[in-house]
């Protein structure tokens, strides 16, 4: 199975916090569930935890390499820009990346993350999913204490709800 690449800065373990959520599922492809993370304007319609979704310098809907956009999570206001994007091609894993900041640099409510989605289609008709995040910062601090774990929640209510988005859009 592949794995995240990871930027320098950002390699799980040397960070603040960092959560990882994954799914293996049947009856779906990659082409399938693409569009459902490819696309923000879609993340409403199945993740709660997401809002607020707009892009910058009249680009969008879709995420591309180096697209710089705008989301709410967490009680967070996101400013992002991808920094991965591998659309599906037969044979190897899709890959959306992007770093995400919220708050002032050098003040205490910083919040710098690198997220990361990986699609891949498996033997036997499976697929998997996995999104992983390291963050770096006081407010990752305090994540990375809460009990239950808000950013492994999430994510996991987020995978969940993007296997479901793309069932019913298969089965419509």
């Amino acid at each position: 199975m592949s794995d995240i690449l990871w930027p320098a800065g950002y390699v799980p373990g040397f960070t603040d916090n960092y959560c990882s959520n994954e799914v293996i599922v049947t009856g779906l492809t990659v082409d399938e569930v693409w569009p459902f993370l490819n696309i923000p304007s879609r993340w409403p319609t199945y993740y709660a935890n997401s809002a607020d979704i707009r892009f910058y310098d009249g680009k969008g809907p879709e995420l591309t390499q180096g697209v710089r956009f705008y989301f709410s999570t967490f009680g967070f206001p996101v400013e992002a820009q991808v920094v991965e994007h591998v659309p599906p091609v037969k044979g190897q894993p899709a890959r959306v990346a992007w770093h995400g900041w919220a708050g002032e640099e050098g003040t205490d409510d910083r919040l710098d993350v690198h997220h990361a989605w990986l699609i891949e289609e498996l033997s036997a008709g499976r697929l998997r999913i996995l999104t992983q995040e390291t963050q770096c910062g006081k407010p990752a601090q305090d994540l990375a204490k809460a009990q239950p774990n808000p950013m492994i929640n999430g994510h996991q209510d987020w995978l969940n709800g993007l296997v479901q988005a793309a069932r019913q859009a298969k089965q419509s």
